[in-house]
C-alpha cells in the first residue's frame, strides 16, 4: 500500500513590499523669523510668520488674519520682552 500525500504549498499572491498606505507628508511651512533684531527692514516687510501671537504686534507693526507680523514703515527692527512671558516686535525709524 502506498501513501500518497498531497502537500499543499501556500504561498503569497501578492509581494508584500510593505505598507502603501502610509508614505504621505505635508510640506513645511516656512514659519518663524523673517527679519533679524537690528536688521533694517522696508514698509510691508514680513518680519515673523507664526501660528498663533507667539510673538506680539509692537510698534509700527501690523498683523495679518494669519497672525503674520509685517512692518508698517522703514526702520529697524527690534525684538522687546514685555512682562515676564510676553515678547513683541518693533519697528523703529532711523531718524529717532
Amino acid at each position: 500500500m502506498i501513501l500518497n500525500l498531497n502537500i499543499l504549498c501556500l504561498e503569497a499572491s501578492k509581494k508584500g513590499t510593505g505598507s502603501t498606505k502610509n508614505g504621505r507628508d505635508s510640506v513645511g511651512r516656512r514659519l518663524g523669523a523673517k527679519l533679524s533684531d537690528g536688521q533694517f527692514c522696508t514698509a510691508g516687510s514680513i518680519i515673523y510668520r507664526q501660528r498663533g501671537t507667539k510673538i506680539h504686534a509692537g510698534e509700527n507693526v501690523g498683523i495679518g488674519k494669519d497672525d503674520t507680523l509685517f512692518a508698517m514703515i522703514d526702520g529697524v527692527v527690534k525684538y522687546e520682552r514685555v512682562g515676564r512671558d510676553r515678547k513683541q516686535a518693533s519697528v523703529y525709524s532711523l531718524e529717532q
